[in-house]
């Protein structure tokens, strides 16, 4: 049997073109072997295997991505990572990007949720949106809806519709308002609400039966199904 070959040092003989070249067109996904999209410069191949490009391939570095991702309550948010692969991708992502391994190369998990909660979760390559997520992130609207338990305390609505100190850092004017008798809804910038969002309503009365992210600044988390994850598109902005 021949040996094989690493499918960068194959591309180069192929397309004569330089190793790096190579390597851009395999890890941005724009190379087939016997008519198999493959995106790790490092896979072996066979000496006569078919080596081609997709139509309209470039040489262009692999842009950085960013997902969003709903996470089920009473799973860790350390656990996203591994629900990111391509047979959990949402039918509702119409980013037209392609999956690559690599997009999990350097993915920061950006203000996540406790394992009790659900909904939006952000995951990003992007020093742009991590920087915004971080350093930005008391500027960021975050809207949740929460279930409660027990009787509110009388004035309780307007106490949860206050700025308060938490965790040494103030927040900004919360809004809290009632969907239901039983379900609120809250708009406020700060790291880490759900857990200032149970401290509130611990202090009006009332305890949390679930609560669940529906939009970081711009974003929802509307369309894509829990334990699915979509890719940002270029044109959508926190």
């Amino acid at each position: 049997m021949s040996e094989t070959i690493r499918l960068a040092k194959r591309v180069a003989e192929v397309f004569e073109c330089s190793r790096t070249q190579a390597v851009q067109y395999i890890e941005s996904g724009n190379v087939e072997v016997d008519g198999v999209v493959v995106d790790e410069p490092g896979a072996r191949v066979a000496p006569d295997a078919r080596i081609s490009l997709l139509p309209n391939a470039k040489l262009a570095p692999v842009e950085p991505i960013t997902i969003l991702f709903h996470k089920p309550a009473g799973m860790p948010a350390a656990d996203a990572v591994e629900l990111f692969v391509p047979d959990n991708q949402s039918p509702e992502d119409h980013s037209g990007i392609r999956f690559l391994r690599r997009h999990k190369n350097g993915l920061e998990l950006l203000d996540p949720l406790e394992a009790a909660a659900s909904g939006l979760m952000v995951l990003s390559q992007d020093f742009y949106v991590k920087r915004k997520l971080t350093d930005d992130l008391m500027r960021v609207e975050q809207e949740y809806v929460v279930e409660v338990a027990n009787e509110i305390i009388p004035d309780g609505l307007a106490l949860l519709n206050r700025s308060i100190t938490f965790n040494g850092k103030q927040i900004p004017k919360i809004r809290a308002s009632w969907q239901s008798e039983t379900t609120l809804r809250f708009a406020m910038k700060s790291a880490s609400s759900a857990r200032a969002i149970a401290h509130l309503c611990e202090k009006v009365g009332l305890s949390i039966v679930s609560i669940k992210r529906l939009r970081m600044g711009r974003l929802p988390i509307a369309g894509v199904a829990p334990g699915q994850w979509r890719y940002l598109t270029r044109f959508e902005e926190f």
